[in-house]
């Protein structure tokens, strides 16, 4: 079915168009058109849902010559690895802008245009098959959210907004010099064409190095995310949920679609460093979390402890690691995106954000204590809800690689249970003290109807994985397979009913390159 992706990528700049056309003083049409069209862009991405096959190459896909001169088509698609991250986008899209009805009150027009451009970007990143293009589409996410946050955020926005900026640039300028390198090598910039050209022995360490930075800074991984939690604690309530929701995770996207399938032995090398700076991160996140006063940062630092499990499940190089670390990109984007809207819904009322300043409000907020719990429990990963698949198989692809690292793993689990339940039983049990805490108004219809379809995503997710982790397959054994790391997914008459068991992956003698599928053939569409 061609044309969707063009669709979803052109339907949010055709309407920020159309908000463009509005006058600024009309503020409810504006709210009017940008809500409408998001949720048309949700409702466009359906036929991704229904028919995506997961036959492990690109579906969806359309290309035409866009720079024929040097090489530039205009090539989309999507497969196991990006399609549900690609429906996570349109699904938060409509959810978050209803969120900000009443969040946002100031420059509403510029704010739904940079909404709406934002959303751009993002999908025209995450289907992208040529990278010129998804280096446009990169660099365009990254003008939207600065102003979101430079604008629409707290104090020190200015502050959080630049070092956002200062950080992203300085890894986007080092890989687009690569992209140019591995352009040159390839005679083209479309993906396929470039991941079967050979990459001088020679030159992969520093290629690898530059789209591994800018990848890690998105993330972020530890050492390099210092920007975060100024960034969410700056940003409006929208901005947080988009970033932690879908922007961080273009970092991990990035290691798994390019960084680690273009340069596979430098990767391989490079796999105890990433491993160790992820354990780091899960440990780090969640030990500096548990000292945090202010909810919104006490959940940004969350999602560096979140974030280090997907790095984690992605250089296991093992089908259970890869598989859960896109699951667990789609859980935190639920929960945690549900985390900075609740966040937001009781600052709104409470003006405040400090764990001090609350204590007992389940008693005037029943109805969000009941919703804060219930996310909270699928960010820690209860079973049955969204958390648990995910951190479930990227322990279990890190045991695969090596026990010690999944018991860090696991410690990081325990840990996140500890500082999350601590915070609710701090804010929403105990004595109800404060004046200012007993009127506190609960949800409203509106607040209500943007938690609760975020909710039944992530009930949805922790009771019925299998659809998804189905149409992931074929793309992470490929995605195995181009990395030179065999993985035997076999069935028994045991599975015949719908188990697997993964075995022990089997990875190639030192310095053995493996010879890629179709090396040397030109298989764009394109040409």
């Amino acid at each position: 079915m061609n044309g969707v992706l063009s669709i979803l990528v052109f339907l949010p700049l055709a309407g920020a168009a159309a908000v463009a056309l509005v006058p600024g003083r009309r503020q409810g049409t504006i709210r009017a058109v940008a809500f409408a069209v998001t949720l048309l862009l949700f409702l466009s991405s359906l036929p991704l849902a229904f028919r995506f096959q997961g036959t492990g190459g690109f579906e969806f896909e359309e290309c035409v010559p866009w720079i024929p001169g040097i090489g530039v088509d205009y090539h989309v698609g999507v497969d196991g690895i990006s399609v549900f991250l690609v429906l996570l986008t349109t699904f938060l899209a409509p959810l978050v802008y209803l969120s900000t009805w009443s969040g946002i009150r100031e420059k509403v027009k510029e704010f739904s245009i940079l909404y709406l451009l934002l959303h751009t970007g993002m999908i025209g990143a995450f289907v992208a098959v040529d990278l010129f293009l998804f280096y446009v589409f990169w660099e365009l996410m990254l003008i939207p959210m600065v102003f979101l946050i430079g604008v629409w955020g707290g104090e020190r926005r200015i502050y959080a907004a630049v070092k956002f900026l200062l950080y992203t640039v300085v890894g986007s300028l080092l890989m687009l010099v690569a992209i140019l390198v591995l352009a040159r090598e390839a005679h083209s910039f479309d993906y396929l064409r470039i991941l079967n050209t050979p990459v001088p022995h020679g030159m992969q360490a520093f290629l690898f190095a530059a789209f591994a930075l800018a990848f890690a800074i998105k993330v972020p991984i530890f050492p390099l995310h210092t920007w975060l939690p100024d960034a969410h604690v700056e940003a409006p309530a929208a901005g947080s949920a988009l970033l932690a929701g879908v922007l961080l995770k273009m970092g991990t996207y990035g290691f798994l679609r390019f960084a680690i399938p273009l340069f596979p032995e430098t990767a391989r090398a490079a796999a105890p460093l990433f491993t160790v700076l992820a354990l780091v991160g899960i440990v780090y996140g969640a030990l500096v979390a548990m000292v945090q006063e202010d909810i919104k940062k006490l959940v940004a630092y969350s999602s560096v402890s979140h974030l280090g499990f997907v790095v984690l499940g992605l250089f296991a190089f093992n089908d259970a690691g890869v598989r859960g670390a896109i699951f667990v990109m789609l859980a935190h984007g639920l929960s945690t995106g549900a985390l900075f809207l609740l966040v937001g819904q009781v600052y709104e009322r409470r003006h405040s954000r400090r764990i001090d300043d609350f204590g007992g409000i389940a008693r005037s907020m029943p109805l969000f204590s009941t919703l804060f719990l219930i996310v909270t429990l699928a960010s820690i990963g209860l079973p049955g809800l969204s958390g648990f698949v995910g951190e479930f198989l990227v322990l279990l692809g890190a045991f695969q690689a090596g026990p010690a690292r999944a018991a860090v793993g696991a410690l990081g689990v325990v840990l996140g249970a500890v500082y999350m339940l601590w915070m609710v039983r701090r804010v929403f049990f105990g004595p109800l003290d404060r004046e200012e805490n007993r009127a506190l108004p609960d949800l409203s219809l509106r607040d209500f109807l943007v938690i609760l379809p975020l909710i039944a995503g992530m009930v949805f997710l922790g009771v019925r994985p299998a659809p998804l982790l189905d149409r992931m397959e074929t793309s992470v054994r490929r995605h195995l397979e181009i990395i030179g790391v065999e993985e035997r997914v076999e069935t028994t008459d045991r599975h015949a009913a719908g188990e697997r068991t993964v075995f022990r992956f089997l990875a190639p003698p030192d310095g053995e390159e493996p010879e890629r599928e179709g090396e040397g053939e030109e298989v764009s569409p394109c040409r």
